[in-house]
């Protein structure tokens, strides 16, 4: 989906004498203007995002046709999402951490082309394992794109005023691009068949790719340690492992034995990975970086918003047309107020965090998500639902594009350069987990019931408790006194 050059590498608006360890930013007297080059940078560092942000969605309302195009039977169509994020989350820590070692812009255009090409493969598929070949190698393309993305913003954009519009401009593209997926495949399908969703995105990289060269910097960090191989295994193998027991519990359940299989799986490879990395002496994820109070409450907030907002996205999606009988393109439209939203607090969202600083800012986002999603309690099966269903969630989406600006900004904040890739590729790590986690752990309370609407109901209140307890927490953790963040 930014940078460090500033002398104050803190979040928090307060005195200079603050410590650096609870995100503390002195009040900043404006936002410098960005120069035309960097908003070149800007534009292509985010339209990277954006595509990656629009493959997570453009492609779910097709989904039933496409299957009848190529043969894939319902049960078979689950692969359509989870070959792609499979190796999209099960890749983003090694990419980041690949990136710092041996050329972030490198491996940057790698993935671009990787995607492109994988785009072109997956329009253009003729028969389900050529799609779903094209899928995975998009899942892979995407994540290169994106812990490099966000280190190139990063390591561009001075920490400070700049940096926070930067990452609110990408969190709004990010927050933007989901929405908008949902809207323009419906379109898409309904005028130009399902391949056009696909072909969508081979043009956002035909238009990425070749500006991309002559804009970014390369960036990597000043030595070469050795790249920690035992490490990449453990991690990459429990995050797929866990990405795929979550994915199809979505769809199956979890009682079904792979599902329970490759769950254990999972957390004993993350297990040994936290073993591995206390003794290595190149860990490829510093356990001292894990222990900053900044970057462990600041993705613990980033989870929790994007899970819970995930999970209220698929509920409501289900209720709309189950419910109250809305078409697929009508329930696109009530997202898409969500959308428009989310551009209003994409602009205000640097603005309240360089007045009142990241960690309030993320606290308050939590607190406000959570109090708007309460709000949806009121839905009912009278048509005025949509109304309130329209109205609380785009609020709610507001205050969630605050949590994601925010808690980027709080994890990346003080950071050396040489580990931005790092910082970033746990923030977009949590960004997919937390994406990924959400509907099979809470949104199933809503399918497997026989009532749609109190089922609905059940998650959005389980919802809204972990929004407000979370709020509470990342409150307290952040500002406990500083010596061992």
């Amino acid at each position: 989906m930014a940078i460090d050059t500033s002398t104050a590498p803190s979040t928090e608006a307060a005195p200079a004498t603050r410590p650096s360890g609870t995100a503390a930013r002195a009040p900043q007297p404006h936002t410098p203007r960005l120069s035309p080059r960097d908003k070149l940078v800007l534009f292509v560092l985010c339209a990277a995002q954006f595509m990656v942000a629009l493959d997570f969605s453009v492609l779910n309302v097709a989904l039933p046709v496409l299957g009848a195009d190529l043969g894939m039977s319902t049960s078979a169509l689950q692969w359509a999402v989870t070959a792609f994020a499979l190796p999209s989350g099960g890749f983003l820590l090694l990419f980041g951490r690949t990136g710092d070692l041996f050329g972030r812009r490198r491996l940057f255009l790698a993935g671009l082309a990787l995607f492109g090409a994988a785009s072109l493969l997956a329009t253009f598929a003729w028969d389900p394992a050529s799609f779903l070949a094209g899928r995975a190698l998009q899942g892979v393309g995407a994540a290169a794109i994106v812990p490099t993305g966000m280190s190139l913003l990063t390591t561009t954009f001075p920490e400070g005023p700049q940096r926070d519009r930067a990452l609110g401009i990408s969190g709004t593209l990010l927050s933007l691009g989901f929405t908008v997926g949902m809207v323009l495949g419906g379109v898409l399908t309904d005028t130009l068949g399902w391949r056009s969703t696909m072909g969508l995105l081979t043009l956002f990289a035909l238009i990425v790719l070749p500006l991309a060269p002559g804009l970014l910097p390369e960036s990597r960090t000043p030595d070469r340690p050795r790249l920690d191989v035992p490490g990449a295994v453990t991690v990459t193998g429990g995050l797929l492992s866990l990405i795929y027991a979550l994915s199809t519990a979505a769809e199956r359940g979890f009682g079904g034995t792979d599902v329970i299989v490759t769950l254990a799986a999972g957390v004993l490879l993350l297990a040994a990975f936290g073993y591995v990395e206390s003794r290595t002496a190149s860990p490829l994820v510093s356990l001292p970086m894990l222990r900053r109070r900044t970057v462990a409450w600041g993705n613990l907030g980033g989870l929790v918003t994007f899970s819970m907002m995930s999970t209220v996205v698929f509920v409501l999606t289900l209720y709309l047309q189950e419910v109250l009988d809305l078409s697929a393109f009508e329930t696109g439209l009530v997202f898409g107020v969500q959308g428009i939203l989310s551009v209003v607090a994409g602009v205000y969202a640097p603005k309240v965090i360089g007045r009142v600083g990241a960690r309030r800012t993320l606290v308050g986002s939590l607190l406000g998500q959570g109090l708007f999603v309460a709000a949806l309690l009121g839905i009912g099966e009278g048509g005025w639902s949509v109304y309130l269903a329209a109205a609380a969630v785009s609020v709610a989406s507001m205050f969630h594009l605050g949590a994601i600006v925010s808690y980027g900004v709080t994890v990346t904040s003080g950071v050396p350069d040489e580990e931005q890739g790092l910082a970033t590729g746990l923030v977009t790590s949590t960004q997919q987990v937390g994406i990924t986690i959400g509907i099979p752990l809470l949104g199933v309370l809503a399918t497997t019931g026989p009532d749609l609407l109190a089922g609905t109901r059940t998650v959005l209140l389980i919802d809204t408790a972990v929004l407000l307890a979370t709020a509470a927490l990342v409150f307290l953790g952040l500002r406990r006194p500083a010596g061992r963040g």
